[in-house]
């Protein structure tokens, strides 16, 4: 087989069961494909080469045998570094946490030990999943596989940046503001944030304990639901966690979405903030394919984009500033410059501040429910516009809040971002889809029909090594 570095996680479990692919040949060749390329991305921080080659001589002795522990069994998967893995650090991008080794396997590393999952390494990410793409950190900043002048998005970057390079067919992030959908739409690739409660926090390093989800990236949505079904799952031990039965999250994908009722949201773009003239042509031209496709697309209105988002700031400040305040008084020189202002704004805030934002997050849901109750699903914009240059700090700043992930951070609601086209200047654009709460399957669904129909999912973003 050529190309191994472009299978997905189902192509490579469906060429284990018919013995044309092993997991060693496979690992082996993703090393040396993070060794030509990743100096020049910086998605990885930490490889474990040696590591995960033991893991893939075990898996394969075990296949052989018969005995493979499901789907994901051989599969390698990358981490965003904010999650602990046992006896390996946690650096969380970060000098204060550059030292930390972790004493314990976070849940979601857990269940893919248990599933036969290979761990090749720890990607790089905004530190603390906060900041911004900094160069005054321990690890340079990873960069966009389609253009490395560019930003890969983030907090997830190289999260982002790994899959859509062909450095690992899966990995995990986090998505507090939009921390996976952002990175997954720069890159051109697919990343979900599920419903809040359905994939355990417990082992990742908090940000905002309203808003953080933990969510997978891949470069279709069948991964995506295959993954899901692995992370999924109550975790008594992690207060957020919901107890709930979900799985089968593919079972739907042969139904298409004729029928399903789209919900369109046209007014965070146009109206609430004006999106770049080709993400908005992008956004239509999915419109065109989802009704094609025989979805009934109605269009709907959801509470003012600046409105939803100012009330998820004010608690991701809130939080963000209790998780860090302690060092911020002890440590401040350590911090990036950029994750530095940010958390310091926090400080600012009052306690009559945060509870008036949790109340009218109850109002946000609530409108949110309101509108699913005539639709099955939304179609949203995900950027604005495409990924600016990495190291523009004016254009980073003036960009990153110009998008539509945040409000389902808020709302708990399930969203996924895709590729929606390539810009004049061969940047991904990207829409966004949201669900009902713990309707992944209907979620992943029309994300799959719109995948197949629109075709961006099969482009691969131009890797080289210099």
């Amino acid at each position: 087989m050529t190309d191994l570095h472009w299978l997905t996680a189902c192509e490579i479990g469906r060429a284990y069961a018919a013995k044309q692919l092993s997991p060693v040949e496979l690992i082996e060749s993703l090393v040396a494909r993070i060794e030509k390329c990743n100096l020049s991305l910086n998605a990885f921080i930490d490889v474990g080469a040696e590591r995960a080659l033991d893991a893939a001589r075990t898996a394969e002795k075990e296949i052989r045998a018969g005995r493979a522990l499901g789907p994901l069994h051989g599969v390698p998967i990358a981490l965003k570094d904010i999650i602990d893995v046992a006896g390996l650090r946690t650096t969380c991008h970060s000098k204060i946490m550059q030292n930390h080794v972790a004493q314990g396997d976070a849940f979601v590393v857990s269940k893919l030990r248990a599933s036969g999952a290979v761990l090749l390494g720890k990607l790089s990410l905004h530190e603390f999943a906060y900041g911004g793409p900094s160069f005054d950190l321990p690890y340079p900043p990873a960069r966009n596989p389609w253009n490395r002048a560019h930003h890969p998005g983030g907090s997830s970057s190289g999260s982002g940046a790994a899959v859509a390079a062909g450095l690992v067919p899966l990995s995990l992030g986090t998505d507090t503001g939009g921390s996976v959908r952002n990175p997954a739409g720069a890159c051109g690739i697919a990343g979900l944030k599920p419903t809040y409660g359905l994939v355990s926090r417990r082992g990742v390093f908090p940000l905002s304990f309203t808003l953080d989800h933990v969510g997978p990236l891949a470069r279709s949505a069948e991964d995506i639901a295959l993954l899901l079904d692995t992370i999924a799952g109550h975790d008594a031990l992690d207060p957020g966690s919901a107890v709930t039965t979900q799985q089968g999250f593919a079972r739907d994908f042969s139904l298409g979405v004729r029928g399903l009722r789209v919900g369109v949201v046209r007014h965070f773009h146009e109206r609430d903030m004006e999106a770049d003239r080709e993400m908005g042509h992008a956004f239509e031209e999915s419109v065109r394919i989802l009704r094609q496709e025989g979805a009934l697309v109605i269009d709907v209105e959801l509470p003012p984009l600046a409105e939803i988002n100012g009330v998820q700031r004010v608690i991701l400040m809130s939080e963000a500033w209790a998780v860090h305040s302690r060092w911020l008084r002890e440590q401040p020189e350590n911090y990036a410059q950029s994750t530095r202002r940010k958390l310091l704004s926090g400080a600012f805030l009052s306690a009559g501040d945060y509870v008036h934002a949790q109340q009218r997050r109850r109002d946000m849901i609530a409108a949110v429910n309101e509108v699913f109750r005539s639709v099955d699903v939304l179609l949203t914009a995900n950027a604005m516009e495409p990924a600016c240059k990495i190291d523009d700090e004016e254009s980073v700043n003036r960009t990153y809040p110009r998008q539509a992930r945040s409000p389902f951070n808020l709302t708990g609601h399930p969203a996924i971002a895709m590729m929606s086209g390539l810009s004049k200047a061969g940047l991904p654009l990207s829409v966004q889809l949201a669900g009902r709460h713990f309707d992944e399957a209907t979620l992943l669904r029309t994300a799959h029909a719109y995948e197949r129909a629109a075709g961006w999912a099969k482009r691969r973003a131009p890797v080289t090594s210099s």
